[in-house]
């Protein structure tokens, strides 16, 4: 074969075949990566950030997306911190930031609101034993794609970096993903009890 090495640097043969793109920080994915994600899924968006406020603040009528996404029969979740739990507040304290976890997460409360009794619409607080998995990790997933960004030590989760991954099989980074968030679900506490 001609040229072997340029070849294997272009073409994935391994665990990185389900890596669509990598972004330094979370803040550098366009918005419209994000809108068309959303808009393209059918069956299934799972936000599993710790506070998913950036979604109604940089997504245009990410509100009215959500209620018409639900009402044509897709299925809508979101996972939360607790703005109350404990993991909370020692997030805030490591931030240190103005805009705080808690009110991030208030934010996010305030918008889901907006939608109560639209039927497609779920959402949860992450246990107790389980916020310092899910405030350390956010796996926001649309059908077979998903973005994923690992929270870096003391930074905000637009400083930290983001992949955007591609289901190819069933064991590979996507699944391993999926299943965390999903394992974080199903432990979660309903928003509102």
């Amino acid at each position: 074969m001609l040229w072997p090495k340029v070849v294997k640097e272009r073409i994935k043969t391994g665990g990185d075949r389900e890596i669509v793109h990598s972004y330094p920080y979370r803040s550098a994915c366009p918005s419209n990566v994000w809108a068309e994600l959303t808009e393209e899924s059918t069956e299934e968006l799972f936000f599993a950030g710790y506070t998913n406020y950036f979604l109604w603040t940089q997504l245009p009528d990410f509100l009215g997306t959500i209620r018409r996404k639900a009402q044509e029969g897709c299925r809508v979740r979101f996972l939360l911190g607790d703005p109350n739990g404990e993991v909370t507040t020692q997030r805030e304290a490591i931030e240190d930031v103005a805009l705080t976890v808690s009110t991030r997460i208030r934010i996010t409360l305030e918008n889901l609101a907006k939608l109560d009794g639209v039927e497609g619409i779920e959402s949860r607080f992450s246990s107790p034993p389980d916020a310092v998995n899910h405030v350390s990790l956010s796996v926001f997933r649309f059908d077979s794609e998903a973005l994923v960004t690992p929270h870096l030590a003391r930074l905000v989760g637009h400083d930290s970096p983001l992949l955007h991954l591609r289901r190819i099989g069933d064991a590979g980074m996507f699944s391993r993903f999926s299943e965390h968030a999903e394992e974080l679900w199903g432990r979660g506490v309903p928003v509102g009890q």
